[in-house]
């Protein structure tokens, strides 16, 4: 087991509670965007989560058939004990057995051995889009949109991300920021010291996705 390994493992049970300040905040938003940022998803598309951890996600996207991925079994027993669909697998060897409407991998990007080739394999198996955080003061965004392109996946859409992981806020100034995501010269600005970006990559033309209603 890697150093990195034994640390979520021996915070599993606790992980979702503890990594966010307001977890239920955070997770909600995120999974807000996840369905509206770029094509947007329809109740009973599958959504692939690489690097789930407890999959805490799972829980604020019921409408949708949920498949989690993590590398840890700690995370994934946690996760299962959730009553999540969880399976154990490293997220640059993983595919799953038929397509996907979108995959997301949140806080796991750095960890792909070869970020081109990760593209490339997540769009052979996702239909309508490829869903991750990206911080814009460690990675170039013209760097991603490039390796996006190179797999396929040529519309990008960006979203500033204003919920803090570490910081729980009050409820009104909580409202103020999520409102500042869509103001332009604001969220370039607060970008530069802090937050992340949430990306949405899909095709030009969207492939027909089977859904969960078609697959039964």
């Amino acid at each position: 087991m890697t150093d990195s390994s034994a640390k979520y493992a021996h915070a599993a049970e606790r992980w979702s509670a503890e990594a966010y300040a307001d977890s239920v905040a955070y997770l909600r938003h995120r999974a807000e965007l996840i369905v509206s940022l770029g094509p947007r998803l329809e109740p009973g598309d599958r959504i692939l989560d690489l690097a789930c951890g407890d999959a805490g996600l799972a829980n604020f996207l019921r409408p949708y058939d949920y498949l989690g991925v993590d590398a840890s079994e700690e995370m994934v027993r946690a996760a299962q004990a959730r009553g999540a669909h969880v399976e154990l697998a490293d997220l640059n060897e993983y595919e799953p057995p038929e397509p996907v409407a979108a995959t997301t991998c949140f806080r796991a990007i750095y960890y792909t051995r070869d970020r081109r080739a990760f593209f490339r394999r997540v769009a052979g198996y996702t239909e309508k889009k490829l869903v991750f955080d990206l911080n814009p003061r460690k990675y170039r965004v013209d760097e991603i949109r490039a390796d996006l392109a190179a797999a396929g996946l040529d519309h990008v859409a960006l979203r500033p991300f204003f919920v803090p992981q570490t910081l729980a806020l009050p409820v009104p100034l909580a409202a103020l920021l999520r409102a500042a995501e869509r103001s332009s010269p604001l969220a370039r600005a607060a970008l530069r010291v802090r937050f992340t970006y949430l990306v949405a990559a899909s095709r030009a033309q969207v492939r027909p996705v089977t859904t969960a209603s078609s697959r039964a």
